[in-house]
């Protein structure tokens, strides 16, 4: 008895009618994975859990699908309708085929990775995404890690591969000479000419659509990433400079009016005592998880930091405090050097080779001395490369600590990303305790980031919580408790000013914490042990971006310099402020207020106290609402002014550094 052949499908159709065919399919994948992508992340848009806002949603997600998918099918669509009878044969149309399953098969995996990611950035991955990891050798062990996590997702990419493979459909040959060459001709003009119509996003436009195009057809800010598409994205941030320069003023002393990013010296009477100062950054330290800033927000609520809610209730604190940008590399040119995060990581971008002062090279200027210190190896994220361009004098890392007979070296690494926080704090410790006061230092901590594990010995002592993330913060607490603790007995402790940021939001279990403004809600706590900073919770906002001129001023720093905040020590309440940007739409909060600007119009307007952001006032235009939109508009030209002009630095202060 013979055996049965699988029998695969084989659909024929004019050359034509054919890539129509094949190309509905590639957007019937698309939507298949962005329907993927809002159920993999469906926390973040239960707002649009009706059906008539998702569906406007997808629906507006085809208009960019349109874009990715002309795009990365040219070389497909050129081989298929090209006019050359030669070519009409069965190995170029197999060619032809795996041509097509490639480029689509790359973009559905890109869409599909993202589902998962998104939820570290909440936003579309970009070119940048290889500036800031291509070097990193720990990234491979992670996607591992995650395709065994996210396994259907995986599976799910085999499936769509292979409805692709069983339902392309093939052209029929035309036998006519004459009638061949009409057809493709024709054919490949006019769906030249479509692609052409899809990949500007429209017929009549004068500028192709941007990836802030989105922000048209958005409730919620985070809604972008659910209308965008990875490929897009990706392919609108090819060698690309993501800075534009905006006209809102029309010469620089009338912008200069209403907002200056460059601070005057300070004057002190007199100056006693160089204080050390300590900036500690905590990776994924959102302030949703610490209980002591959620009393009015979560009343009731805990949190998983009790030893931080010790120490901000002996420090100073602020009723709202936000970062300025949503990925760990935003952190630093925010806090270090008062620049927030605009369209792309300073870091990754085009830009990054400005010149940039920051709190360690103007300190240096004072006699301090100065290091910086992270678990990973010395290579990762770039961190390396930053802190030596904006004047630290050291870089600490892995590599160093493996290295110094004190420690217990590679025994104490996660073997993930590096070492693990207790230990590598215990490091920074002692290394500042070798270090000639007055000194600055940073640390960046790392336990509390993905894969979200624990070392092995804390696994009954931190349980999980709502959140993989919980216990991390749970042992991350603990090894802040331990360093404290020992860090008290040092001569150097009470000389010190400690501030204590997370470094951007992560994964948030609560409503309040999922919209807007909200979503860049962070730990920020200046302690000083002499008591000479006076703690308790001020009613003002607080931004990274507030750290270095705070600081500057506060340690008497007599030169100019430039940042995109104030100082927290002497200004009024209601002139603190915050700014951040996330997927083409700006928001500026201040004096109880957030403004959400999408570039061209404010598209939101609401209360600090509205958490859940449901009462959008920005149809009554009110005085302080016009008052916010000229000064967000002010701060946008002068970030992109200063950026694209390497102008960072205060004029003539380049020279003499």
């Amino acid at each position: 008895m013979k055996k049965r052949k699988l029998s695969i499908p084989h659909f024929q159709a004019a050359a034509p009618l054919a890539v129509v065919c094949n190309i509905l399919l590639v957007y019937v994948a698309y939507s298949i994975t962005r329907l993927v992508f809002f159920l993999e992340n469906i926390r973040q848009y239960t707002h649009l859990m009706q059906w008539d806002r998702a569906w406007q949603m997808f629906w507006a997600g085809l208009y960019f699908d349109s874009s990715a998918i002309a795009y990365t099918n040219i070389l497909y669509l050129l081989l298929m309708l090209f006019p050359l009878m030669k070519k009409e044969t069965a190995v170029y149309h197999r060619i032809c085929k795996g041509v097509f399953l490639v480029v689509n098969g790359l973009g559905l995996s890109l869409n599909l990775m993202d589902c998962v990611y998104f939820q570290y950035t909440s936003r579309r991955t970009t070119m940048s995404v290889f500036n800031v990891f291509g070097a990193d050798d720990k990234v491979g062990s992670i996607i591992g890690l995650e395709f065994l996590n996210h396994w259907y997702l995986v599976l799910l990419f085999v499936v769509l591969m292979a409805l692709l493979w069983i339902c392309y459909v093939t052209p029929k040959p035309i036998k006519s000479v004459a009638k061949y060459y009409i057809v493709h001709s024709v054919s490949l003009l006019l769906i030249g000419f479509l692609s052409w119509a899809g990949m500007r996003g429209g017929f009549w436009d004068n500028r192709p659509i941007r990836l802030s195009t989105a922000t048209q057809f958005i409730v919620q800010p985070n809604d972008a990433s659910l209308i965008l598409n990875t490929p897009f994205s990706m392919i609108r941030t090819v060698g690309k400079n993501v800075y534009e320069m905006p006209d809102y003023y029309a010469n620089e002393e009338e912008l200069e009016k209403v907002f200056s990013p460059i601070h005057a010296p300070f004057v002190a009477d007199s100056i006693t005592t160089k204080k050390n100062v300590v900036v500690i950054i905590l990776e994924s330290f959102s302030r949703e998880y610490v209980g002591y800033f959620n009393k009015e927000v979560l009343p009731g609520y805990e949190g998983y930091a009790p030893f931080l809610d010790s120490l901000a209730s002996q420090s100073l604190t602020f009723r709202y405090s936000y970062a300025n940008g949503r990925a760990s590399i935003d952190a630093m040119p925010a806090a270090l050097s008062g620049l927030p995060m605009f369209k792309e990581s300073f870091v990754a971008a085009s830009c990054a080779t400005n010149h940039l002062e920051g709190l360690a090279g103007c300190l240096t200027t004072m006699g301090y001395q100065t290091a910086f210190f992270h678990g990973a190896p010395a290579s990762s994220l770039g961190f390396q490369g930053f802190t030596k361009s904006t004047g630290f004098q050291a870089c600490w890392s892995e590599e160093d600590y493996d290295a110094d007979p004190r420690t217990h070296g590679e025994a104490d690494s996660d073997n993930w990303w590096g070492i693990w926080d207790e230990p590598f704090l215990q490091y920074f410790r002692m290394k500042m305790t070798d270090m000639q006061e007055p000194f600055m230092t940073t640390i960046f901590t790392l336990s509390s980031h993905h894969p979200f594990q624990i070392p092995e010995q804390y696994k009954d002592v931190f349980p999980e919580g709502e959140l993989p993330i919980h216990k991390c913060i749970r042992y991350t607490d603990h090894a802040l408790r331990e360093f404290f603790r020992a860090a008290s007995q040092e001569p150097w402790f009470k000389n010190t000013v400690f501030i204590l940021i997370g470094d951007h939001v992560n994964k948030s279990n609560h409503e309040e914490y999922k919209r807007g403004m909200n979503m860049f809600s962070s730990s920020l706590i200046i302690y000083s042990p002499s008591g000479d900073i006076t703690p308790g919770m001020r009613d003002g906002i607080a931004q990274h971006t507030d750290i270095y001129p705070t600081m500057l001023n506060y340690l008497g720093y007599d030169k100019p310099y430039m940042a995109f905040g104030c100082d927290l020590l002497s200004t009024p309440a209601d002139q603190t402020w915050a700014v951040n940007y996330l997927d083409g739409i700006y928001q500026y909060a201040k004096n109880g207020y957030v403004l959400q600007f999408d570039g061209e119009k404010s598209i939101g307007f609401y209360k600090l106290t509205d958490y859940l952001m449901a009462h959008n006032l920005v149809e009554q235009r009110s005085e302080q609402q016009q008052q916010m939109e000229q000064e967000v508009k002010a701060i946008i030209q002068q970030y992109m002014m200063r950026m694209l002009e390497n102008r960072l630095v205060p004029e003539g202060k380049e020279a003499d550094k």
